[in-house]
This record gives structure tokens, C-alpha cells and sequence, in this order.
């Protein structure tokens, strides 16, 4: 119902020429071995009545749509916050017919270019579109679960899936991430703390969180490049293990526990999560639920409680949903293949089976909608050298990732859940949160 009621309120089309509108270079948009040979009236009706179906998909969002010819298309009332140019009709159909993919797709290949604030963009398709985010066809929803298939993280599925997104180099992600890499949510103490400084604050709140004690021995499943496992041993005397199935983080991770001296208390091992082994005080995992998957949710369960048993405790930090859905199907494509971002009752799976408590959960949605604002503001200022190293289709295809995700958090699509939790026979010694906001570790 809700999309029949968008119907009928995109205002009549407007024929600018091209020439007159200033914003895209005419050559740049013309694409003459893709043009379709109409009649210019055929031709114009075909593109008003794409361009009304595609409205009709995403809603009345504040966008304004021009075609190659000038013909241009928005909402009647609203002030556009970006301008979408789109080259040809065959893309304007596409993007009827399957408006998520098409469009990510279209734009990585610079069959569509924005005028304005891309995040800005994202965010106002994201709030207009009937359902959140893609459309549920049956087209939409088939394709998602062959891709869900096609990419399950098995143990041999997950090697490749996260090879594809982490093993880019490191070299990459060095240009837009802090100086530790880390490649996780931030924690801001103020909005005006730098992203430095917001993932120490992170790393910190997080092992005061786990209420780590010196001496405590930890295991960390997908230690990402090793920053909170040093941070960890550094910081609060512990020992770790970390396991990751990057070759490319482990690497790198191994590196620098060797130049800051920290080889003896953290070790990296190079394995899937699954094979973790031996008896431990605490469990994290930061970032990694989202390459799980809901079918593997008993067995990481079953890991967990292998490690810590009923005695330990533990810390799950994840992309989450506040209702079931699939992760988008083009990121999922495209940049992070076999994603999944749970619900809290779906993360449940994990802790029910095994008894565990539940302690404490947070919600820091708005902290990684401002962690990626700082991402994609580095990787702008970067954007020439990615250009350099990789082309102009991962340069578009990343930035159109990390604007779509900041929409993700800022719309509410998204969530980031902090998941304490503790076995039957542990006996946690905070009675109150005030120790998790003391002045300790990276706040002194």
C-alpha cells in the first residue's frame, strides 16, 4: 500500500537542454554506442514513464533525475539535496527494474554521476523508500538467496570472502583509516574527538567492558590488523590469541607485536574461528558476527563456550538490524561478500543455547555513522591515489560504499550492537556502569 501512495506526486517533466544546465560535461554523459534509435517522442515518453516507475520504487525522495537529452524529473515541493545525471535509457531502465544494484553498479561505472553530497544523496533515498532500502520483488528476494548460497561462510566460502574484502592491500587502507587500521565502529567521547583518538577511546571501553585484569588470558576472533589485541596486552597485561583468516592482516599484524616488543604476550594465528582452541578468561570479536552468517551462529556459540566455559565472560561488537532482513545484495556483490548483520533476537542464538548472561547491550549507530564521515572524508582526500593504484571502478565502487553505510547508520537501517555477556559461574565485579566511564586506560 505504501508504495501505491507515491504515485502520482512526481511533477511533470521539465525539457532543459543540456547545454543550459551547467553541471555535467556533455561529453562525459553522450555514450553513442549504447544509444537507443526512437522517435524523440517515443523516445520522451518511454524516459517519463521510467522515470515515474522509478519513484514509485523509491518513494518521493528529494532528488532530482536528468536524462542525457535534459529531460529532468523530482518531486513536486522539495528541494533536491543532489542531482543524479543518468546517461542512457538503458540504464534508467534498469534502475526500475532492480533500483539497489542498478544503481551501484551504474555509478561504479560512471553510467551515473551526482551532483552534490553523496552521503546527503544516500540518505534521502533511504528515508523515502517505502521499505528502508531495496525493493523485496521477487526478483530482489531470489537473487539474495542464491547469493546467500553462492557465498555461505563454510570454512573454505569464508577464506574467499574475506579475501576479497581484506586482502586488497594494506597499502589501501592505510590511506583512509587511522594509524592503528582500525577497521570497526569508533567510540567518540565528544563529537569533536578525532578518529584517533576515538578508536583508543574504543579499545578501551571495550576492555573495560570485558573488565580485563592483569594477567587474564584472551582469545579474539578476527583480530582484524591486531590493534585491539596489542592494545589489550599493552594496556592491561594480558595475554592474547587472535585468530584471523586474512593472510594480509596476520602479516602485518605479526609485524607490529614484533616492533613494539609485544610478541611474547599476543600471538596472531592464521585460522578460522572455528578451530580455536584452549581455555581463556574473556572472548572478543569485533566486527566478525557480520562474516558469521545465522546458519553458524550455534557452532560460534559452541566456540565460545569451548574457550571460556562457564567460568569466562566475553564481548560481541557487530552491525546489526533492528528487523530481520538480508544485507544489501550489491555491497554484498561488489565489496563484502557473505554479509549479515543480525538481529539482537538472532544474536541470541548465540548466547541461549549455553546459558550465557547477557550483561550489557549498546546501541552505537550515530558514533559509526560519524566513524565513516571521517573514513570517506580520508578516502576523498586519497582519492587520486586509489585512482592510481586501483582504477576508477574500485575509487567510485568504495566511495559509493562507505556513503551508502553512513545513510545505513544515520537512517536507522543499520545499527552497531555492543553485546556484554558471562557464563553461569562467572561472577562479574561491576555493580554499577560508572567503572566504564571512569578516567582508565586511553581516557588518563
Amino acid at each position: 500500500m505504501r508504495r501505491m501512495e507515491h504515485q502520482g506526486r512526481v511533477k511533470s517533466l521539465r525539457y532543459t537542454p543540456l547545454q543550459q544546465r551547467g553541471g555535467l560535461n556533455q561529453r562525459r554523459m553522450s555514450h553513442p554506442s549504447i544509444a537507443l534509435k526512437h522517435p524523440v517522442g517515443t523516445r520522451r515518453s518511454l524516459e517519463k514513464w521510467f522515470l515515474q516507475q522509478v519513484f514509485k520504487s523509491i518513494g518521493p525522495a528529494p532528488i532530482r533525475v536528468v536524462l542525457e537529452d535534459g529531460v529532468e524529473m523530482s518531486p513536486p515541493g522539495a528541494t533536491p539535496v543532489a542531482t543524479v545525471f543518468i546517461q542512457d535509457l538503458r540504464t534508467l531502465a534498469a534502475l526500475v527494474f532492480d533500483p539497489e544494484v542498478a544503481f551501484g553498479e551504474a555509478y561504479a561505472e560512471r553510467r551515473i554521476e551526482v551532483e552534490g553530497d553523496l552521503a546527503e544523496l544516500m540518505v534521502a533515498a533511504y528515508e523515502s523508500w517505502p521499505s528502508g532500502g531495496a525493493d523485496r520483488g521477487r526478483y530482489q528476494w531470489l537473487t539474495s538467496k542464491w547469493m546467500a548460497w553462492w557465498q555461505a561462510n563454510t570454512l573454505q566460502g569464508s577464506r574467499e570472502n574475506v579475501h576479497r574484502h581484506y586482502d586488497l592491500g594494506n597499502d589501501f587502507y592505510k590511506l583512509w583509516l587511522d594509524r592503528e587500521l582500525v577497521y570497526t565502529c569508533a567510540y567518540f567521547p565528544s563529537p569533536s574527538a578525532t578518529l584517533e583518538e576515538a578508536q583508543e577511546a574504543k579499545m578501551d571501553y571495550i576492555c573495560r567492558k570485558l573488565q580485563l585484569r592483569n594477567g587474564d588470558k584472551v582469545v579474539e576472533a578476527g583480530c582484524g590488523w591486531g590493534s585491539l589485541a596489542l592494545y589489550m596486552a599493552q594496556h592491561y597485561g594480558v595475554s592474547v590469541k587472535a585468530f584471523n583468516i586474512s593472510r594480509e592482516q596476520i602479516l602485518y599484524a605479526r609485524q607490529s607485536a614484533a616492533e613494539r616488543g609485544l610478541g611474547g604476550q599476543v600471538e596472531f594465528i592464521e585460522d578460522d574461528y572455528r578451530n580455536v582452541s584452549g581455555k581463556f578468561d574473556a572472548f572478543v570479536s569485533v566486527g566478525m558476527l557480520e562474516h558469521v552468517g545465522p546458519s553458524h551462529y550455534a557452532e560460534f556459540g559452541e566456540v565460545i563456550h569451548r574457550s571460556v566455559g562457564e567460568e569466562g565472560r566475553g564481548l560481541l561488537h557487530f552491525i546489526g538490524r533492528n528487523s530481520k532482513g538480508d544485507f544489501s545484495r550489491w555491497i554484498r556483490k561488489r565489496i563484502f561478500p557473505g554479509a549479515y548483520a543480525p538481529t539482537l533476537g538472532e544474536a541470541m542464538k548465540v548466547f541461549e543455547p549455553w546459558h550465557y548472561s547477557v550483561l550489557d547491550v549498546e546501541n552505537l549507530r550515530l558514533h559509526y555513522a560519524q566513524t565513516l564521515r571521517h573514513w570517506l572524508d580520508r578516502f576523498e582526500k586519497s582519492s587520486e591515489q586509489v585512482l592510481e593504484m586501483y582504477g576508477p571502478w574500485l575509487q567510485r565502487a568504495w566511495r559509493l560504499y562507505l556513503a551508502g553505510s553512513i545513510a545505513g547508520f544515520r537512517t536507522g537501517t543499520l545499527q552497531l550492537f555492543q553485546i556484554a555477556f558471562a557464563g553461569a559461574k562467572c561472577q562479574p565485579p561491576l555493580w554499577t556502569r560508572a567503572p566504564l566511564y571512569a578516567e582508565t586506560g586511553a581516557s588518563k
